[in-house]
């Protein structure tokens, strides 16, 4: 059984979709998906890191101080119904878009904190999507190394790797065969 959304925790949370069906067809979907994560999450949740995927996404967040951990759970689980009855309306079809519920693994060590985030950067990159994580739009990368307005919680994470020049350096360094068997999707 997965750990409750204990305030201030952090967890990584991803779900993927039944057999080869897509979680995105275009680029509205993803925006979309994450405007409903902030509609319904925001209250409960910092976002450290995420990547959405054409089949699956991952999400490393914070739970917030004064969340209830049953309310976090269901607002995390209304946002991804929420997506899925969208999705279902829009293209006309039927029955559960995600495979199961989605997971969530209480992250509990510090190395295991910095690990996650690289993991979750380079997630396209392992799966094959794009050569480079870095040209993938559609992570928290741009958004924590910019200095443009985000919902990331960019100052905690930079702070976290000591400043952005050794963010980016690590980031370098992480090969996707040296992540933990635990940070699989599978």
């Amino acid at each position: 059984m997965a750990d409750p959304f204990y305030p201030e925790k952090f967890f990584h949370v991803y779900s993927r979709t039944n057999g080869a069906e897509l979680l995105f067809r275009t680029e509205e979907n993803y925006t979309y998906f994450l405007q409903k994560y902030q509609d319904h999450c925001s209250p409960y949740f910092s976002t450290l890191a995420y990547c959405l995927l054409p089949n699956h996404f991952h999400f490393l967040i914070r739970v917030e101080e004064s969340a209830e951990p049953e309310a976090a759970l269901s607002a995390f689980s209304n946002f991804l119904n929420g997506y899925a009855k969208a999705y279902n309306k829009l293209y006309d079809r039927h029955g559960a878009l995600f495979q199961r519920k989605f997971k969530r693994k209480r992250v509990g060590q510090e190395s295991y904190l910095s690990q996650a985030i690289i993991y979750i950067h380079k997630n396209p990159q392992k799966h094959g999507i794009v050569k480079d994580y870095k040209n993938w739009k559609f992570s928290s990368l741009n958004a924590l190394i910019s200095r443009k307005p985000t919902n990331i919680e960019r100052d905690f994470v930079l702070d976290w790797f000591a400043g952005l020049q050794h963010f980016k350096k690590v980031h370098e360094l992480e090969q996707a065969e040296d992540f933990p068997e635990e940070l699989s999707l599978e």
